[in-house]
């Protein structure tokens, strides 16, 4: 470790006492990437008194007078490798790649180079709550969010959802629970986050437009437990072995969930209820099934590690149920869009990788008809063909992946091209049928056609809507 960082390392965030906060004043610090998360990370220095330098390699960026006001520098084009080299700390936006020559060459000249959350980290005062997984993050981070609110616990919620986490450090305090939604990206760039709960949904092939290989992904969600300690602890899904595997890394006490696989103690489901199982068999009601209103056996077990951790919080049962009564899920996540001549529209744009889009299609009878496609990020699409098949499906592929899905779903489900999503969904009510389901599950990312999932989302709602007004209108 380079004498600058030994300058700032200090007590892990979160689990046991608060960190003494980092002293930068006066460091020179280079932050990659001006983002939401950059622009966050370069606000929040400045507020602590670095010099601050942020580099975006686009040619016009809308937040770089806002920051030159406080005091930022900002310069924009391509990554310059003598700018990084000379900094005293580099700070990476989660999308920048971390092997860009300019990072690595920094790197080689001594310099710190952490991620934007794990810069936030340093000044948090009270416990963190780090929510990671393939699927399932932004509902099991919300859900603990709505959780906590209810039982009137002081609580902020964000990361790669919502608010950075650095735009939440003015929030801290010794009472307050930073729920923080944390990615692959975010993860392996950290150094002493430390979470006093680590929460690991599932395990499954994604981001290989990122990662190298599947193992690095797996050992960048692992971190997530790199720093935690005895007196801190792990909450993972009993049902993905690959999930358990990696927490078997941890110091921490793990308690598990599960939906399926058979649990001496930990979170389940008895009867008709989501339940705290202790070691001794003793079974403690949490929240009915029936007060569940999410779509989907796979956001179940989102409840049941909500529940863990709102359990773990000292969060009471009457608060537990009342966030998940009032929870009808996500935008963009298996979210109910609006019904054409008795076809449903059903928006499921959070789906980026293949794991999730067959989670998606799983939750629907027979008569589908599923919108796919977009920018592949890896995975096996296989594994699509029997969940499509059994429901008798109809694909709509788009984006740049359109002749992936040709092929691999050829005879298991009738596949159709589509140039434009406008088209695709117009295309999709022409194969449905009354009582069938169009479903936006695209097993991609949306950077071939979209700034991200949500404006895909909300382009899917808007042509749906205008399909709505041509009915309505009764245009052929």
């Amino acid at each position: 470790m380079t004498a600058v960082m030994e300058r700032h390392h200090s007590g892990a965030s979160g689990g046991g006492a608060a960190p003494a906060r980092r002293d930068v004043t006066g460091l020179r610090v280079v932050v990659v990437g001006a983002a939401r998360s950059g622009v966050a990370a370069a606000r929040l220095l400045a507020a602590h008194g670095a010099r601050v330098i942020v580099t975006d390699t686009r040619e016009r960026l809308e937040d770089a007078e806002p920051l030159r006001a406080l005091g930022v520098d900002v310069e924009l084009g391509p990554h310059r490798g003598a700018l990084l080299a000379g900094a005293g700390l580099v700070v990476l936006s989660p999308g920048v790649p971390p092997r860009q020559p300019p990072i690595e060459a920094a790197r080689a000249a001594g310099v710190p180079v952490v991620g934007e959350m794990e810069l936030a980290s340093w000044w948090l005062e009270g416990p963190v709550v780090a929510v990671t997984g393939t699927k399932g993050k932004s509902t099991t981070t919300t859900l603990i969010g709505r959780m906590l609110g209810e039982a009137g616990r002081a609580a902020t919620v964000g990361g790669n959802i919502g608010a950075p986490l650095s735009g939440q450090v003015r929030d801290t305090g010794p009472g307050v629970v930073h729920v923080v939604e944390a990615s692959s990206f975010q993860l392996e760039a950290i150094d002493t986050f430390r979470p006093a709960i680590a929460v690991l949904l599932n395990l499954s092939t994604d981001h290989l437009d990122r990662h190298e290989s599947v193992e690095e992904y797996a050992a960048a969600k692992a971190r997530v437990f790199e720093n935690q300690q005895p007196g801190d602890h792990a909450v993972v899904n009993a049902d993905d072995p690959r999930a358990l595997a990696l927490a078997g890394r941890t110091a921490a006490r793990v308690v598990r969930f599960a939906l399926e696989a058979p649990l001496e103690a930990g979170v389940a489901v008895r009867g008709d209820t989501v339940a705290w199982v202790d070691p001794g068999g003793r079974v403690d009601p949490l929240v009915p099934l029936a007060s569940v209103r999410l779509r989907g056996r796979h956001l179940l077990a989102d409840v049941l590690a909500a529940c863990a951790v709102a359990r773990l919080l000292g969060v009471a049962t009457p608060a537990m149920v009342r966030a998940v009564e009032a929870f009808t899920g996500l935008e963009h996540v298996l979210e109910p869009v609006a019904e054409i001549a008795g076809v449903r529209f059903v928006n499921d744009s959070k789906a980026t990788n293949v794991d999730a889009a067959r989670r998606a299609i799983e939750s629907f009878p027979p008569g589908l008809v599923v919108i796919m496609g977009g920018r592949f990020k890896g995975g096996d699409l296989g594994t699509l063909r029997e969940p499509l098949a059994a429901r008798r499906a109809a694909v709509v592929a788009i984006g740049e992946a359109r002749a992936l899905f040709a092929d691999a779903l050829a005879g298991a489900a009738r596949v159709e091209p589509a140039a434009s999503l406008d088209e695709a969904v117009r295309r999709a009510l022409a194969l449905a049928s009354s009582g069938d389901t169009v479903l936006l599950a695209p097993a991609c990312a949306s950077f071939d056609m979209f700034r991200d999932y949500a404006e895909r989302g909300r382009s899917f709602k808007a042509e749906v809507g205008r399909l709505v007004a041509e009915v309505d209108a009764g245009e052929p």
